[in-house]
């Protein structure tokens, strides 16, 4: 029988909600004063062949009455191979990055990791199909696992998947990267109200390493950061290339290989910093290179003063405001600022070269 789509949300009742909060706009000058800059070589919008179709307008899941009045008119929900993933990197913004982009109504995205194509491939595409979230025609499904970016194997594998898969990777400076953990905000920064959040984002980069910190909060009696960077654990010794949390912020490195299987065209770089700092300037970004109209947009954040944090006025699965997960409220151990710069001066011809190689200039010291 046939019916009109129109005719179907016009059934379901909109209940208003009333929140005094701080929302994020051109006049808050709190999120235009933004030193990092990720623009200065002009980026390119790329095109896409995926085919979106706009279902609904707002944030629905499959049990929400909009999908069960679908599911009336005979339309089921199936689940397919994402057409998008969130490769990469490691805690450079990619849950934010996920849980932001969610909130579209035409984007449905697995609830955690899958590593498939890093740990579990052995299991078969059909055991990936069956980790994906029910879609209706024209939505889109994507998949986040950080760990693809930097797996030998994985651009193979999502080539031999589809050749079209579009691929988003947040970056942030190697140096600072995963200050926040999993972007959870630390102690210090919800202690403070009355600072800018730039400033406060800055000082405490300026004080630690997470990936270290992360093992130091578990470990007391683990080496000094000192200790775990340098070959000699001294400041002038050589920078370990060897230890994990270095290794990862080559990002030209990996990126190589990924070039070798699919054209830059259908890579989009994300500023991990930005995405903090003005998360609707990436998400415009990010819808553009997904070929979604631009549903979330500025109206969609405010800014938490406490947190320093942009958090969600709705998110899926929550129908009140919503922050990113729980403050761990781990102490940051003090990096000498020495330590600091001998890191910059070793990352700065890497992140150079991966500038060059994505045209896009991050703005890391």
């Amino acid at each position: 029988m046939p019916f009109n789509a129109e005719q179907i949300f016009g059934q379901v009742p909109v209940r208003p909600m009333f929140i005094l909060l701080i929302p994020i706009s051109k006049e808050n000058s709190k999120w235009r004063h933004n030193p990092v800059v990720a623009n200065e070589i002009p980026l390119i919008q790329y095109s896409t062949s995926v085919r979106v179709v706009s279902l609904l307008e707002s944030n629905e899941t499959d049990i929400s009455p909009k999908y069960r009045l679908f599911r009336e008119q005979g339309l089921h929900p199936v689940r397919q191979l994402p057409s998008a993933l969130v490769i990469g990197v490691k805690k450079g913004g990619t849950r934010a990055l996920l849980e932001f982009i969610r909130i579209h109504p035409d984007v449905r995205a697995a609830g955690s990791e899958v590593h498939f194509f890093d740990k579990n491939y052995h299991r078969g595409f059909q055991w990936y199909r069956s980790h994906m979230p029910p879609t209706l025609e024209g939505q889109l499904t994507i998949e986040k696992t950080p760990s693809y970016f930097i797996t030998k194997e994985a651009p193979r594998r999502v080539q031999m998947m589809n050749p079209s898969t579009k691929l988003l990777v947040v970056v942030r400076d190697p140096v600072t990267r995963n200050v926040y953990a999993d972007i959870e905000i630390p102690e210090e920064a919800q202690e403070t109200t009355q600072n800018d959040p730039l400033e406060e984002y800055t000082q405490i980069t300026e004080e630690a390493i997470s990936d270290y910190t992360q093992a130091a909060s578990k470990k007391p009696e683990m080496k000094t950061f000192e200790e775990m960077v340098f070959i000699n654990g001294t400041v002038g010794s050589i920078v370990d290339t060897s230890w994990g949390p270095v290794k990862l912020g080559l990002y030209y490195k990996y990126l190589t290989r990924w070039l070798k299987f699919f054209p830059l065209s259908q890579l989009l770089f994300i500023s991990g910093e930005r995405l903090i700092l003005d998360p609707a300037i990436e998400l415009k970004r990010v819808q553009d290179f997904l070929g979604l109209k631009r549903v979330v947009t500025e109206k969609h954040f405010y800014f938490n003063t406490t947190k320093g944090f942009p958090c969600l006025f709705k998110s899926e699965g929550h129908s009140a405001p919503h922050c990113l997960g729980k403050t761990k409220g781990r102490n940051h151990p003090y990096v000498n600022p020495v330590v600091l710069q001998r890191l910059r001066d070793f990352f700065r011809p890497f992140n150079m070269r991966f500038y060059q190689m994505t045209g896009i200039n991050f703005g890391w010291a």
